[in-house]
């Protein structure tokens, strides 16, 4: 499945991309739903349905306890990438240079 996560204005101009696909350990700013204007970072990923996990936002479940909330990759705006990936880092500054 082929999903991704807005880039915040800042790093939209720095990048000259205007989404892209979200990692453990980014950055994001939660923009639509129940969970409005939360801020934390991926703790996971799930590529086949497009949620990203964010840490802190927890919901509770029947049976008790909390769990982790599924939030559509769509929803939220990245503030803050890993680039400890090099083709990630590549691609990204390659697009930069092009303009």
């Amino acid at each position: 499945m082929k999903f991704g996560s807005r880039l915040s204005d800042d790093m939209r101009n720095k990048y000259g991309k205007r989404t892209l696909r979200p990692r453990k350990g980014d950055s994001v700013k939660i923009v639509r739903g129940g969970y409005k204007g939360i801020e934390g970072k991926v703790s996971r990923v799930d590529g086949q349905k497009g949620k990203v996990y964010v840490e802190g936002v927890n919901r509770e479940k029947i049976a008790g306890g909390t769990a982790l909330a599924a939030i559509d990759a769509s929803k939220v705006v990245l503030t803050n990438i890993v680039l400890d990936d090099k083709l990630r880092k590549r691609k990204l500054e390659a697009k930069a240079g092009e303009e």
